[in-house]
């Protein structure tokens, strides 16, 4: 959650997205019941820019036992790969890494437990391609049986789409610090050099539904949608 979300608040002055009201409740709140639901003890949280705030706010929101560990990133300004890696040493692996402003129904998660080599990084990928919302902006993937062999905005051979919500081994850091251009990268490009060397593996996610929160446009899409989470 270290970005300011400027596509979607456009000014600093409004509220953070993290915090923005989806069907009553902030956005975060439904990441972190599934999260719970699906066994998660600590929730590490990336923060950039008024990252003591955005904290406190979020920290209500966690179930009692529940674990909460902000972690913040002083070059928030970067890609979100640079983000990543301020979490290097602070968590266990495997993980999970999902994005602070995706929705996204229960299963998947239990469908990437299920699923997943902890050795190497899994994402989970949708093949629904006709139901994405602002298929333009997505990031496409493309892949070969459970494999990812390729990953990027700009893919015009695609098969998938990325949703965001991966779990991943320790090797992870070591990739995005490989791809480091004038200390900064996407994590894209890291996930892009694992599948290049055979560690990166895509999950359907069958019928399951998720959605980015990126901009008002797709604010608009997930009140429509985000019932089904309630």
């Amino acid at each position: 959650m270290a970005g300011t979300g400027s596509r979607l608040r456009g000014s600093a002055e409004t509220i953070a997205k993290p915090l923005i009201p989806i069907v009553g409740r902030p956005l975060i709140s439904y990441a972190i019941d599934s999260f719970d639901k699906a066994g998660v003890e600590t929730i590490h949280v990336v923060v950039g820019p008024n990252g003591d705030e955005l904290a406190a706010a979020v920290a209500p929101l966690l179930p009692a036992l529940m674990k909460f560990n902000p972690i913040p990133n002083q070059n928030w300004q970067k890609q979100n790969g640079v983000s990543v890696l301020a979490a290097a040493g602070k968590v266990r692996a495997p993980f999970f890494l999902a994005m602070g402003d995706h929705l996204f129904e229960r299963s998947i998660l239990d469908q990437l437990l299920a699923q997943a080599d902890p050795t190497r990084l899994n994402l989970a990928i949708d093949r629904k391609i006709a139901s994405i919302f602002d298929l333009d902006d997505a990031m496409k993937v493309r892949t070969a049986g459970n494999r990812i062999v390729a990953i990027g905005k700009k893919l015009d051979d695609y098969d998938a789409i990325d949703t965001g919500i991966f779990i991943c081994p320790e090797s992870i850091f070591e990739y995005l610090r490989r791809v480091l251009r004038k200390g900064d990268c996407s994590l894209a490009d890291g996930v892009r050099l694992m599948a290049e060397e055979g560690n990166a593996l895509a999950v359907d996610i069958g019928e399951a539904w998720w959605q980015d929160v990126d901009t008002p446009e797709m604010l608009g899409r997930a009140e429509q949608e985000a019932t089904r989470l309630l």
